[in-house]
């Protein structure tokens, strides 16, 4: 008895955490690659935005599946940026309708992203 109950009890856990992957958000390491191209341009270096600097930011844009991706994103970069001297709000303001992209809030470095919905 204690067999079966121990079985369907890792049989429940097993469920819960694969329920748990499936929607967990967009991992930073991903975020940091595909967005790694723009430091160029958030720092001013470079007049526009580069060509795989809009590709990445493209990609994470269609891989937002919900407002915790979305969250989660906009996390991971202003962790990332931190990491960079120089960014400057002027030029992360610039990026989407430089690459086309919609993200529906103001990118910023002041923006606060568990109030994105």
């Amino acid at each position: 008895m204690k067999n079966i109950f121990f079985s369907m009890f890792l049989a429940l856990c097993l469920v819960y955490v694969f329920a748990q992957l499936s929607n967990a958000a967009i991992p930073c390491g991903t975020v940091d690659m595909k967005a790694a191209s723009c430091v160029s341009y958030a720092t001013g270096k470079d007049a526009k935005p580069s060509a795989a600097c809009c590709a990445g930011l493209q990609q994470l844009a269609q891989s937002v599946k919900s407002v915790d991706d979305k969250k989660a994103i906009c996390r991971c970069l202003k962790t990332a940026v931190k990491n960079f001297a120089g960014v400057q709000d002027k030029f992360l303001s610039q990026i989407p309708a430089a690459c086309n992209i919609k993200v529906g809030f103001p990118v910023s470095l002041n923006t606060d992203c568990e109030k994105l919905h």
